[in-house]
């Protein structure tokens, strides 16, 4: 199923473009749920991280479009987002958000089922599996593939991102469980570590392709060179 936002402050065209969804639904059998939102504060302090896609209008009365689409991308690295637009300046603009791209309004259905069309045939080519991490700040669904490590912190656990560090406050023995397949490694009581970013391990050191290093302690030494040598084997 995919899970689509649209956002907007005008209720008829939200109605509209419900419709032309609907539509798209019915005739690629696509099964299409919706979630509308009529303003940016409403999308970012009810923000679903189901979400697949968000139609996203940039001029809203209160928090315009761009604006929502800079809180949204802290908490959602992966969802795509299209935004709205009466105005073709705008469109630029947009990309700093890694828009999938911009639609001129009033809509069409054939325009619509273009987009909708790529969308799907992009999320289906990427699969970018990620997790969902939940703590006193809010719900975040980061790309499994930017996470760099995860280490023990004032018990609880850090994850280390691309974007930034995100606290959790699983143990490290559920994390490891949901990790373990998708190649992630324990190295050490108080880390795991994403094997894709493992540049080299010396001693008891192991060292990123960011420039930094974490521990590897001797008792998992033997099994996590295990765990690095297939994974490295799957591309030599």
């Amino acid at each position: 199923m995919l899970h689509i936002a649209i956002c907007d402050d005008e209720k008829d065209f939200v109605h509209h473009l419900t419709e032309l969804l609907n539509q798209y639904s019915h005739e690629t059998g696509r099964d299409i749920k919706i979630t509308a939102y009529y303003d940016g504060v409403e999308l970012i302090e009810k923000y679903d991280t189901t979400i697949d896609l968000i139609f996203l209008d940039i001029q809203m009365r209160l928090v315009n479009g761009l604006q929502a689409a800079r809180r949204i991308r802290q908490m959602d690295e992966s969802v795509g987002i299209i935004f709205l637009t009466n105005l073709t300046q705008y469109s630029l603009e947009g990309y700093k958000y890694q828009a999938a791209n911009y639609m001129l309004k009033p809509l069409r259905y054939a325009r619509l089922k273009a987009e909708m069309d790529k969308f799907a045939e992009r999320r289906q080519k990427e699969e970018n599996p990620s997790l969902i991490i939940a703590n006193d700040t809010g719900r975040y669904k980061v790309p499994l593939k930017s996470i760099r490590y995860v280490e023990t912190y004032n018990r609880n656990l850090m994850f280390h991102t691309e974007q930034k560090n995100i606290i959790c406050y699983k143990r490290m023995k559920e994390i490891e469980r949901e990790l373990d397949v998708k190649d992630f490694a324990r190295c050490h009581t108080s880390y795991m570590v994403n094997l894709l970013y493992v540049k080299g391990v010396k001693k008891l050191e192991i060292e990123l392709i960011t420039g930094e290093t974490i521990p590897i302690s001797q008792p998992k030494r033997k099994e996590f060179m295990e765990r690095l040598t297939d994974y490295w084997g799957d591309f030599l």
